[in-house]
């Protein structure tokens, strides 16, 4: 009997249940559901394991669909600072289920301004740039990301900078078009006629008749701002919160991940880098006079544990404490914990916190200048009196350019721990710059901050980088840098850091950086990166692939980026 008079004779119900059971077989068919379930059966009964759904169950997983983006959230957050910041939450559809995978929150800074405003003013320019953060996350972004897949970090970060590229256009177009608008004149406003024309020599004569400095004609105008577009801080927050996503999907730690991304592979062994921990604080905001040194940091020997480094700290910040709790030196104070993590102490003079150390070393029997050098991060720009052309190094202590480089030296000849100076001049004073390196650079290296102007050319004499992860930087971006400037980039934190993401110290180690500065040892958002590093180097020990980088002396940066000195930088070396 054919198949057409078999049906044929089947009641109504039969003959929609017989097409059914045929569909259904065509349907197991096409996605090959008998062959995987008989294998999975085979070999279920070879290894007959204790939990045999649970073993079903994995086995099924892996023959799932990957991962695909379903949508996005941004979401107000507090940081270290108490002040409003954005975080990105990224849901993946996972075996037919919606889950939330990751969520990451990137340090926001907003453009510098020469003078501050007024807190209520401050608060409100913050709150606009998070709801237009949270604004490009939930609606723009969110179907510009639906769909994709979490593991193509390239592409997920293209998307996201065009899209910042776009709106930073249209800002610019915006502003452009406003300014034209207020400088072109109505047909009812008189033009005034334009002044006669200053000859030079008039130049050269001051209110008081005499001829002006020749320092102060030649003292160069502070570099703009570079602008921070309201929103930027969704930007590097998403491209954290999918690297994330994409490295839990695979089931690879953080670290691990980035390094596949830098070098299209994991590296088969891993080094931590050198944690430069935040001893005191001296700058603007301490009690003291003194404001030129923002952060005195400590360098521990190559190769020393996490662990050890911290105890190392802390004891030296201990006896550093109960000196100045019983000194009867003039100046000295009960210090306080500043922004960074460190106690902040009252002092006038560079010399007398660096006199403190050295004692302190020397009362531990602490090497300084053996076991342990310094860093001072002189946060030089924030120091610039405009109207005068000088640094106010203290207050009513103001030098030029070329006093506070002669000072530099000195400190570094009295004080031979110092190995590294960070910003001691603004990026205009070039040539002080060189000319510091050139006569201390044997000894000592100066490094630049280049968060705010990643793109600027290089300054001279400059041996080392430090960057930020802030506002739209995305993580291809700081890959990107990394490679750009090979052996000479120390990535940092910032003031106002997310409390509870420690994905810098995967992304440090990932990166095979040579150093990491997180501030000091006080507050959440760094000890909980702290503790990830630990964690990682207990981790990577364990595996038994964790290695040192050779000892070298200082400059904290060789002149010349250094040959791959370990098994893990040969092998990096081979994959790229």
């Amino acid at each position: 009997m054919s198949y057409q008079r078999f049906i044929g004779r089947l009641s109504t119900e039969e003959r929609a249940s017989q097409k059914m059971k045929k569909a259904a077989a065509e349907f197991y068919r096409v996605h090959r559901v008998p062959q995987e379930i008989e294998r999975a059966l085979n070999e279920l009964f070879v290894l007959q394991p204790g939990d045999v759904h649970g073993y079903l169950a994995d086995y099924f997983t892996k023959l799932s669909a990957p991962p695909r983006i379903s949508r996005l959230r941004g979401r107000e957050v507090y940081d270290a600072r108490g002040q409003l910041s954005i975080e990105a939450e990224v849901f993946c559809t996972v075996c037919n289920q919606e889950k939330s995978m990751s969520s990451a929150a990137v340090s926001t800074c907003l453009a510098p301004k020469e003078t501050s405003l007024d807190w209520k003013a401050d608060s409100q320019e913050r709150a606009d740039h998070v709801m237009t953060a949270a604004q490009w996350i939930n609606e723009p972004l969110n179907s510009m990301l639906k769909d994709q897949n979490p593991c193509d970090q390239s592409e997920v970060d293209q998307i996201l900078s065009d899209f910042f590229m776009a709106r930073n256009l249209e800002d610019n177009d915006m502003q452009n078009r406003e300014k034209q608008e207020s400088l072109s004149p109505s047909k009812h406003d008189v033009v005034p006629p334009s002044p006669p024309p200053t000859h030079t020599k008039d130049k050269q004569i001051t209110n008081k008749g005499k001829k002006s400095n020749t320092s102060e004609k030649s003292f160069p105008s502070a570099e703009p701002p570079e602008p921070v577009l309201h929103g930027s801080m969704a930007i590097g927050s998403l491209s954290l919160a999918v690297a994330k996503t994409g490295a839990r999907v695979q089931g690879v730690p953080l670290y691990q991940y980035i390094a596949a991304l830098k070098y299209q592979e994991a590296p088969k062994q891993f080094h931590i880098p050198v944690s430069l921990v935040t001893l005191l604080c001296c700058g603007r905001t301490s009690p003291g006079k003194l404001s030129l040194l923002e952060e005195i940091i400590l360098i521990p020997k190559v190769g020393q544990p996490i662990k050890e480094t911290i105890t190392v700290t802390l004891g030296l910040q201990k006896e550093m404490m109960r000196m100045i709790n019983t000194s009867t030196k003039a100046g000295a104070t009960q210090a306080i914990v500043c922004d960074n993590g460190a106690p902040a102490v009252s002092y006038e003079r560079p010399e007398q916190p660096l006199d403190l150390i050295t004692e302190a070393c020397s009362n531990l029997g602490l090497g300084l200048g053996a076991q342990v050098h310094l860093a001072l991060n002189c946060a030089a720009p924030m120091l610039m009196d405009y109207s005068k052309g000088k640094y106010e190094i203290a207050t009513g202590v103001l030098k030029s350019p070329e006093e506070l480089a002669d000072m530099y030296q000195t400190l570094i000849y009295k004080y031979p721990a110092v190995v590294a100076l960070i910003d001691p001049f603004r990026r205009e004073d070039a040539d002080q710059w060189e000319k510091l390196s050139s006569a201390i650079g044997d000894s000592c290296s100066l490094l630049s901050d280049i968060t705010h102007k990643p793109k600027a050319p290089p300054l001279p004499g400059v041996r080392g980088h430090i960057l930020k992860h802030i506002n739209e930087t995305t993580v291809s971006n700081i890959i990107h840098m990394t490679l750009e400037h090979k052996a000479s980039v120390l990535m940092g934190t910032t003031y106002n850091e997310p409390c509870s993401d420690s994905s810098l110290s995967d992304i440090v180690v990932g990166l095979s950086l040579d150093y990491v500065k997180l501030g000091g040892l006080c507050g959440a958002e760094r000890t909980t990166k702290y503790n990830r590093l630990i964690s990682i180097e207990e981790e990577l020990a364990q595996q038994g692939i964790l290695v040192y980088k050779e000892k070298h002396s200082p400059p904290l940066f060789p002149e010349k980026p250094q040959e791959p000195s370990t098994t893990a930088e040969r092998i990096v070396s081979e994959i790229a």
